[in-house]
């Protein structure tokens, strides 16, 4: 199997998980200190996502930690198959949850300016909380086509 940039047991593929964790953690940290927003299911939704998103993602910064350190090869066809697999759901899921919790936010700013209305709500906030949903998402989707590649070349 080849390596690529980004590929599991490499500094780069440590560094994509890393960002993953920190811009997850980020989301749900600007989107918990917003207020109002446990009222809407679609921002539980991605902060239940982008949980399960940095749980998968820091077991393989773990994962990636002990093979630098060991210096271990994580390409065998059955451990990449299931990062593939991993990657892909939570890449799906990721995406879902920015999407819906932007069209909330859209809803709100743009269409019934519900945001002005309600000046308690911190629109700002959902906004970059939503800002940071979608670079943990673009984090997940390279490491997905790169995860995929691996396999494929294999």
């Amino acid at each position: 199997m080849k390596v690529a940039v980004g590929s599991p047991g490499t500094w780069s593929g440590l560094l994509l998980r890393v960002g993953q964790c920190a811009f997850a953690g980020a989301s749900i940290g600007v989107m918990l200190s917003a207020f109002g927003f446990s009222s809407y299911t679609a921002f539980c939704y991605l902060i239940a996502s982008m949980a399960l998103q940095i749980l998968w993602s820091f077991g393989l910064l773990c994962l990636d930690l002990h093979a630098l350190k060991f210096k271990r090869d994580l390409h065998n066809p059955l451990l990449v198959s299931l990062f593939v697999v991993g990657d892909w759901v939570t890449a799906t899921l990721t995406l879902a949850a920015a999407c819906s919790s932007a069209g909330v936010v859209v809803l709100f700013v743009r269409d019934v300016h519900f945001c002005k209305k309600h000046p308690q709500l911190s629109c700002g906030m959902y906004q970059i909380s939503i800002a940071m949903a979608f670079i943990t998402w673009l984090l997940v989707a390279k490491s997905s086509v790169v995860m995929f590649w691996i396999l494929a070349s294999g």
